[in-house]
C-alpha cells in the first residue's frame, strides 16, 4: 500500500468516525426533543444534521479514491449503494427536522385559550329575578367551546418518521462497517 493510499484510508476513516458518531446521535436524539416542544434543540440538531450529513460525502469521496476504480468486488458495490440509500433517507430525516421546528414554531406563537371559571352570582331580591338569574348563571357555568385547544401532540407524524428511519440509517452504517471490516 502506498503512501497516498495510506493517506486516503487515514482520511476514509477518520471522517467516518467523526461525521458518523454525532450524525447518527443528532438524527436519534432529534424525536425526544420533539416531544418536549424544544424548537430550539430541534433546530440546532437539524443544523448538525445538515453540517455532519455534508461531512459524509468524505467519506465517500475518499472511499471512491480508495477503490481506483475497481468496482468489480461486490461488497464494495454494496457499500456503495447502501451508503447512497442511507444519504437519501437522511435528506427525508432532515426535512423532516426543518418542518418539525416550524411546527413547534407556530405552536410556541399560538396564543393558548383562556379557561374561564363560572362566578357566584348575588341572591336575587325579588321571586321573578331568580329565575332569570338561575338561567344567566347556568349559562355562564355550561361549558362553551374550546377555542382552538393546542394540539397536544404537535409534529407527531415527523416524529415517528425521524426516529423510524434514524434507525435505518444507522443499521445501514452499521451493514457497512461489517462489509469494510470484513473484506477490506
Amino acid at each position: 500500500m502506498s503512501t497516498s493510499d495510506r493517506l486516503l484510508l487515514f482520511l476514509h476513516v477518520g471522517f467516518a468516525i467523526f461525521t458518523l458518531g454525532p450524525l447518527t446521535a443528532a438524527t436519534m436524539a432529534t424525536p425526544r426533543y420533539i416531544r418536549k416542544r424544544d424548537a430550539t434543540i430541534v433546530r440546532y440538531l437539524n443544523r448538525t444534521t445538515m453540517i455532519y450529513g455534508l461531512g459524509t460525502l468524505g467519506i465517500f469521496l475518499f472511499g471512491l479514491f480508495l477503490a481506483e476504480g475497481n468496482f468489480a468486488k461486490v461488497w464494495l458495490s454494496a457499500s456503495m449503494t447502501l451508503f447512497i440509500v442511507a444519504l437519501a433517507l437522511l435528506l427525508i430525516v432532515e426535512r423532516d427536522q426543518r418542518k418539525a421546528v416550524r411546527l413547534l414554531e407556530a405552536a410556541a406563537e399560538a396564543p393558548a385559550p383562556v379557561p374561564t371559571a363560572p362566578t357566584a352570582t348575588d341572591a336575587p331580591a325579588e321571586e321573578g329575578e331568580r329565575g332569570e338569574q338561575a338561567d344567566a348563571a347556568a349559562k355562564k357555568a355550561a361549558p362553551a367551546a374550546p377555542a382552538a385547544a393546542p394540539d397536544p401532540e404537535i409534529a407527531q407524524v415527523e416524529r415517528g418518521r425521524i426516529a423510524a428511519l434514524s434507525g435505518v440509517i444507522a443499521l445501514i452504517w452499521l451493514v457497512i462497517l461489517v462489509l469494510m471490516v470484513w473484506n477490506g
